[in-house]
């Protein structure tokens, strides 16, 4: 297994990559060895990688990120770097790398105070690893602030930093950060690529894995979960008969709350999960006994932790509601395709009856309108709408039609 296995349906960036870490590798023995170093390379300091949801753009940035990590001995036998196994390769795909820091938006927005030890790292030599990586996971979500920060980082790196951007589209970042960055685009997998992973790399039944990959429409992560994760499926099919259940505006309000509070419920979970540890690891570090007062002067560095959870738990709400719209607008979308007599393949299959129904009862004016509700929720979320207000303006207007 190679650090690349998992990109899937991305052969031709697995490519590029791939050639970029062989030529820092020799960038790296040549400077150990002082040779002079090669004289073209298709590695740089800064990249952005780009794709749809589910094309896997944080997978890309982590393997490459390993592949620069990579101590496998094979190299110095004419091995490609990312072996998949050794130390440096195994430690930079969990997380675990000191000299790979991860970026990810806690809340709406990245702030700069997120970013600020971060940036302070990557002008430092790296400690163990061949390289000093920064992997900033939603670079769409940097503000003002803290995109300038990255910037003046970006545009004066240190001789062995290497950037690792990743958003949905080119547009979603800073002209001026783009510019200095190279741009890499992923698609969307084709829903056999994604089959034949599930098969292959989590044993999962071929008709199982065939149905959630044409369910989440080639989106990796999605369908994995799906395939892996029974609450899922359930908290999926609950979403899928909400359609059905919107006939009167008290039935509309209802699933509005019951939407609501299943994403709440999932926020809940994750704090119970990560909440606790987090802040009984701070005390400790802190020198605070079990149980016992905090030192004089620490209760702000608290502070900040509550406030980064309380961000998390807000994110973690927003996150699960966009999987239930992401599975509406593909409930939609088949309706549709019944209305047009297209001979696209259906995604939600398992919910043919409802869709043949809803199809015949309706109009295809009316669903392309029921298409731009789940539209407008969304952007509605975006812009901090408390979300049982935004989510029940939707299914009013699923009502309506």
């Amino acid at each position: 297994m190679t650090v690349w296995d998992d990109l899937v349906g991305q052969e031709r960036v697995s490519e590029q990559l791939a050639a970029a870490a062989r030529d820092a590798d020799a960038f790296v023995t040549a400077a150990a060895s002082d040779a002079p170093p090669p004289e073209a390379s298709r590695m740089t300091h800064a990249w952005l990688f780009t794709g749809p949801p589910g094309a896997g753009r944080n997978q890309a940035a982590r393997a490459f990120a390993a592949a620069l990590q990579c101590v496998s001995p094979d190299r110095a036998l004419g091995g490609a770097p990312g072996c998949g196994f050794c130390d440096g390769c195994h430690t930079a795909l969990v997380g675990t790398h000191a000299d790979v820091s991860t970026v990810a938006a806690v809340g709406a927005e990245i702030l700069v105070k997120d970013m600020r030890d971060t940036v302070r790292k990557s002008f430092t030599a790296p400690a163990n690893g061949r390289w000093q990586v920064i992997l900033v996971e939603d670079a769409e979500r940097l503000n003002e602030k803290s995109a300038n920060a990255v910037l003046k980082a970006v545009e004066e790196p240190a001789p062995r930093t290497v950037w690792l951007l990743c958003a949905p589209s080119v547009e979603d970042v800073l002209p001026t950060i783009r510019s200095r960055c190279r741009h890499l685009v992923l698609s969307t997998p084709s829903v056999e690529a994604v089959a034949d992973m599930l098969v292959r790399r989590e044993g999962i039944e071929p008709d199982v894995a065939a149905s959630v990959a044409r369910a989440t429409q080639g989106h990796v992560d999605r369908a994995r979960r799906l395939a892996t994760d029974p609450a899922a499926r359930a908290r999926r099919a609950s979403v899928l008969k909400l359609p059905q259940r919107v006939e009167d505006v008290g039935g509309a309000l209802r699933a509005a709350q019951e939407l609501v509070d299943a994403a709440a419920e999932d926020a809940k979970q994750l704090a119970e999960e990560m909440d606790g540890k987090e802040t009984e690891d701070l005390k400790a570090a802190l020198g605070a006994a079990q149980g016992g007062r905090l030192p004089r002067g620490t209760a702000g560095v608290v502070k900040d932790l509550e406030d980064m959870q309380k961000r998390r738990r807000t994110r973690t709400q927003r996150d699960s509601l966009d999987v239930a719209l992401t599975d509406l607008t593909s409930f939609y979308r088949d309706v549709l395709a019944l209305q047009l007599g297209s001979r696209i393949a259906l995604a939600n299959t398992d919910a043919e009856d409802a869709l043949e129904r809803l199809a015949r009862d309706s109009t295809p004016e009316s669903t392309l309108r029921r298409i731009e509700a789940i539209a407008a929720c969304g952007e509605a979320l975006d812009r901090n709408v408390a979300p049982l207000l935004a989510v029940e303006a939707m299914t009013m207007a699923l009502r309506a039609g």
